[in-house]
């Protein structure tokens, strides 16, 4: 009996481990994807809908972070972030060999941009690629491997035991704003035609060397054992909202360039 209460006290303690290692806590991932959807044109909007048969984008938002646990979806565990040490560049570092995300949403666009796939191949692309604009622009998804992307990393969070990833995830995205997912869309959505141009330019590759950059200065500033509060959250509400609303016009600017030849700043599939 002793025994069967420490493994259930030791599979509850590794929870939240397991569940940071996959992304941006759920908010982020309905912003990003809320976003995306608000800047559908409407013959991608009616793609997406044929496609996800009447679910939307924030439907399947997190879907894939509980996926890629099950036996079916288990190889797209590695799909969730690209590691980059800090001895290593973006370009030097040893790519994994189950595959990262910079791979996965190129195999996604493709899934996607190839109209001979079934219905069921380019659900799931979609699924993905949504989730993985989300974790994309999350700074510790391309944090160090030999940290775990921050999640060995210990630190306090207003005084509580945490490691960096799972503050990242999700506890500075709710000390930032006690928003709903709409409430941040409200917030966020709000740039010139000439500013989004701006955060549209580049490709997967400038986008996650951007986050590279930005996962740096976030291991420069939380050593070990460091004690995070209100001036933490200050510092970083800015680089959250950046990233919220960037993956969100990202996702949707991939998105229109597949399925609408009209969209006016369309690119190739094979571009990004």
């Amino acid at each position: 009996m002793k025994k069967s209460l420490l493994r259930i006290f030791l599979a509850m303690a590794m929870m939240p481990v397991a569940l940071s290692v996959l992304a941006w806590g759920q908010k982020g991932h309905d912003v990003t994807a809320c976003i995306a959807e608000r800047h559908l044109t409407p013959a991608t909007r009616a793609a997406v809908d044929s496609i996800l048969e009447g679910r939307s984008l924030i439907y399947w938002a997190n879907w894939l972070d509980n996926a890629s646990h099950t036996p079916e979806y288990a190889y797209t565990k590695t799909w969730h972030y690209r590691n980059v040490d800090a001895d290593k560049t973006y370009f030097t570092q040893p790519k994994h060999p189950s595959g990262d995300i910079v791979e996965g949403i190129r195999y996604s666009i493709k899934v996607l941009a190839d109209t001979a796939q079934t219905q069921a191949n380019r659900a799931f692309a979609l699924k993905m690629l949504t989730h993985f604009l989300g974790d994309l622009h999350q700074p510790m998804h391309l944090g160090h491997a030999t940290d775990y992307g921050g999640n060995t990393i210990k630190v306090k969070y207003f005084g509580r035991d945490a490691n960096l990833h799972g503050v990242w995830d999700t506890s500075l995205v709710e000390s930032a704003h006690k928003w709903s997912y709409t409430e941040w869309a409200d917030q966020l959505d709000r740039l010139s035609p000439s500013q989004e141009v701006l955060v549209l330019s580049g490709n997967v590759d400038d986008w996650a060397q951007r986050k590279v950059e930005e996962a740096a200065t976030v291991y420069a500033e939380t050593p070990e054992g460091s004690k995070l509060g209100y001036n933490e959250v200050a510092r970083w509400a800015p680089v959250i909202e950046d990233s919220f609303l960037s993956g969100g016009l990202r996702l949707a600017h991939i998105l229109n360039s597949i399925f609408d030849p009209a969209y006016p700043y369309r690119r190739s599939p094979s571009s990004f």
